[in-house]
């Protein structure tokens, strides 16, 4: 078998991600391409749209999101996801394993449902939804009013979990706040949700778009266990590889594999990225010793810059007022080059997120600060 490094593996994952170059794509086609983006705030994906395509405005996300051609939806690994139309109707219903296990793990949650039928409580939940969205805790009194006795935060997030419950506008619009309301995404989309889609098809879309990769890789990915026998099932129109460690590489015949020596331009990633939530094995993209650095002890995952093509520090925007500042903390020294392309690219992330700030400035941190 052909062995692939960290580097390897690392240019093949930018090239599917659209980091190597920024792409003309419409932002539908680039959302369907990776499959969603993860999307438990509402910026994230519009700053990681940026990053990616030519041209990206976020007049172009908010009328996806408004024309109901893109939702926000609980999907993979029971994250909230943005996702096309078609992809929440045709892959929620793959995933609602996940979402069910997450309803279990959580002991109020699971309390607050324990004795009843799922199919009683989704019939409840979508007699509840069947005026207007509702916010949690509107969703949560309509159930308790059903069932006085249970706790109705523990209800209404359980109803979340076996409903596909989208979260609809002005949720998720770039500069305009508001409460989180739901409704359910047969209701929202005017369709019902897809049967013909499989785990298979799931499988090799995350291939085309994240591998090559291993199956511990697709299941902490998707959040689905048990994925051995669907790899195994679909290996003879597989290409397998090797990784330096030993372990079985899976990816499609035609997926590009670039020259593991070619430029990755410097790229600013947003919170949450599925790149660095798409494996088991981050080595591709990350140093080990910097997890820490990236992913909180209260569930965030922090903004990222690339340098080489490799996780090379954090960033976050301050602001004030007509004043912005884009802030930069490298976690080794910066090369001159590396410095001038991230002042470069940072002032560019700055007037796309902050287009009304007069005054933007770039500031890298000094090591150990």
């Amino acid at each position: 078998m052909t062995t692939l490094g960290p580097r390897a593996l690392n240019r093949a994952l930018l090239e599917r991600q659209l980091l190597l170059h920024r792409h003309q794509l419409t932002a539908a086609e680039a959302i369907t391409r990776l499959v969603g983006m993860q999307a438990q705030a509402p910026a994230p994906p519009y700053v990681g749209l940026w990053t990616r395509l030519t041209g990206f405005r976020h007049e172009e996300l908010a009328g996806l999101l408004t024309g109901r051609e893109a939702v926000r939806v609980a999907l993979l690994r029971a994250t909230v996801h943005l996702v096309t139309a078609e992809d929440c109707l045709d892959l929620r219903p793959l995933v609602q394993p996940v979402l069910d296990r997450q309803v279990r793990g959580v002991a109020r949650f699971a309390k607050a449902i324990a004795g009843l039928a799922p199919d009683e409580l989704a019939a409840a939940g979508r007699e509840a939804l069947g005026g207007e969205p509702l916010t949690t805790k509107e969703l949560g009194a309509a159930l308790a009013a059903r069932w006085p006795e249970r706790d109705p935060d523990g209800l209404a997030n359980a109803a979340r979990g076996q409903l596909p419950l989208v979260q609809v506008p002005p949720r998720g619009i770039w500069g305009v706040g508001g409460l989180t309301r739901y409704a359910t995404a047969e209701s929202w989309l005017g369709r019902p949700l897809g049967t013909g889609a499989t785990v298979d098809d799931l499988v090799l879309r995350y291939l085309r778009g994240y591998g090559p990769a291993s199956v511990k890789d697709v299941q902490m990915w998707s959040g689905l266990t048990r994925l051995r026998e669907v790899v195994d099932r679909l290996r003879p129109g597989l290409r397998v590889l090797r990784g330096e460690d030993g372990r079985e590489l899976f990816d499609l015949p035609d997926a590009p594999l670039p020259d593991p020596d070619c430029e990755a331009p410097v790229r600013f990633l947003p919170e949450f990225d599925n790149i660095l939530l798409a494996h088991d094995d981050r080595s591709r993209m990350l140093d080990e010793r910097r997890r820490s650095a990236i992913f909180t002890r209260n569930g965030i995952i922090r903004a990222t810059f690339l340098v080489d093509g490799f996780v090379a520090g954090t960033w976050r925007v301050d602001g004030k007022r007509d004043t912005a500042t884009l802030v930069l903390e490298p976690f080794g020294r910066l090369s001159r080059a590396s410095r001038k392309a991230l002042e470069q690219e940072g002032a560019g992330l700055l007037e796309f997120m902050t287009p009304e700030a007069s005054d933007r400035t770039v500031r890298v941190e000094p090591l150990g600060s």
